[in-house]
């Protein structure tokens, strides 16, 4: 497969000649940076990197045949050197570039004085960073975690044990109500809540006491917290996964005002829209309203490691006891050190003003592509997707940005994510801008899907 994709274009698909040492060696160099002779680089560079991960690796992803070796701010390059701009940023988790210094100084700097005691004991570090993430985010608590989707579980943990302990649910009845088109992980919890059979086919049972709404629908969300034993509605501001799909004006204000008449707790999964990504801190500033419990993940490192944490007040935190959720990993100290040096150059660097400046002037343009191959163009600040038309094959859109420079992934078969780190500014986006224009207006740049 990988190596149809490079015949595509228009590349050789040998093994090459190098050693297995001579291999170590070559890219080495190249992602220190050294500079390398064309000799010395070849295609079959990157080709061994697919095949060996295709023989050794399970085929739970279905990358863009491209191998990355080295990242600085806004671009990425190749194994043969090519430079790139990241149009994906991790799904959102290099929001602050990639290896920002001051972050990856102070991952340095910890990890010369301690990485990990886990919860057994207190560390000099992790008050230090909960008391300053709490004072960001207005919440009396946090409970750190490490991946998204463990903010996630750890949220929907909460609001089923506020649910029998405050709500006076009755035990074992407690539910949750999400959206159609939601993501946040593959864990068997995150599955049994999903819409789309390639997340939950053939991985059930699943989970019970998860109900699935419309999204963007506040009449079906009212109608679903009139049961007494609703505990939760969990919901992206923005969904991302979904082809960032953005609600009508007043659906947070709505949301925020039923689950209070309903006495229901409010999760805002924020693991990919929150940190900068939409132009506010927060997606759910963009209307003045707060969630009950707000997971973050992903720019919370700043692309550097796994960090992710659920803030709630009191009144929901402390219903979770000593011994009945934790995580080896979670808040130590290393990512504690991290995630405040990944917020301050949020801060410093004004990131969320520049993603809704951007983000505009990014819009803006697209909506000029032509509307015989672009359908559809949407976002908030730096979150972004075009609608490829269904005639036309948003892979080789992909593809054909990749051989222009540009790094980009469809979903859902015919949506290109386009979310540049926020660390981008005008000329850069500007010259991006060119490149999607080059790649999407001219008929050979698109293969059709017939």
């Amino acid at each position: 497969m990988l190596a149809s994709q490079l015949q595509k274009l228009g590349k050789p698909v040998s093994a090459g000649h190098k050693t297995g040492s001579q291999l170590k060696q070559f890219f080495r160099k190249l992602c220190d940076g050294t500079k390398v002779s064309t000799k010395e680089t070849s295609v079959s560079a990157s080709q061994k990197i697919f095949d060996r991960e295709d023989k050794f690796g399970a085929h739970n992803y279905h990358p863009l045949p491209v191998a990355l070796c080295r990242g600085k701010g806004i671009f990425v390059w190749d194994v043969e050197g090519k430079k790139y701009y990241d149009f994906l940023s991790a799904y959102s988790a290099a929001n602050q570039g990639h290896c920002h210094p001051k972050i990856l100084k102070a991952l340095k700097d910890q990890a010369d004085k301690l990485t990990l005691i886990s919860r057994a004991f207190y560390s000099d570090v992790l008050g230090e960073y909960e008391e300053y993430v709490t004072r960001l985010f207005g919440y009396d608590k946090v409970l750190p975690m490490n991946t998204g989707v463990e903010g996630g579980e750890t949220a929907c943990k909460l609001a089923r044990k506020w649910g029998y302990a405050k709500k006076k649910i009755r035990e074992n009845e407690a539910k949750i109500v999400f959206v159609e088109g939601n993501f946040w992980g593959r864990t068997l919890a995150a599955i049994s809540s999903s819409t789309d059979p390639s997340s939950y086919a053939g991985f059930g049972p699943y989970m019970p006491g998860f109900n699935i709404i419309p999204y963007n629908d506040l009449k079906a969300l009212e109608e679903a917290l009139k049961d007494p034993t609703v505990c939760a509605f969990m919901v992206e501001p923005i969904q991302g996964e979904a082809g960032v799909v953005v609600p009508h004006d007043g659906y947070l204000k709505g949301v925020r005002e039923l689950c209070d008449k309903y006495n229901v707790l409010w999760i805002a999964d924020e693991v990919q829209t929150g940190l900068g990504r939409t132009g506010k801190m927060l997606a759910v500033d963009h209307e003045n309203v707060k969630p009950d419990i707000l997971v973050l993940g992903k720019a919370l490192s700043g692309g550097v490691m796994p960090v992710s944490a659920a803030l709630a007040n009191d009144d929901v935190m402390l219903c979770i006891k000593p011994g009945e959720h934790g995580s080896t990993y979670g808040g130590n100290p290393l990512g504690c050190k991290v995630a405040m040096a990944a917020l301050e150059v949020l801060e410093e660097e004004n990131l969320a003003q520049n993603a809704e400046k951007l983000g505009a002037i990014l819009r803006s343009e697209l909506s000029k592509l032509p509307k015989d191959k672009v359908s559809i163009v949407r976002g908030k600040g730096l979150l972004n997707a075009i609608v490829i038309n269904k005639e036309f094959d948003a892979w080789e859109v992909c593809i054909k940005l990749m051989e222009n420079g540009l790094l980009a992934k469809p979903t859902h078969g015919d949506i290109i994510r386009l979310a540049p780190p926020l660390v981008i500014n005008e000329d850069q986006l500007r010259d991006s801008v060119e490149i999607i224009k080059k790649t999407i207006r001219f008929p050979e740049a698109i293969n059709s899907q017939d």
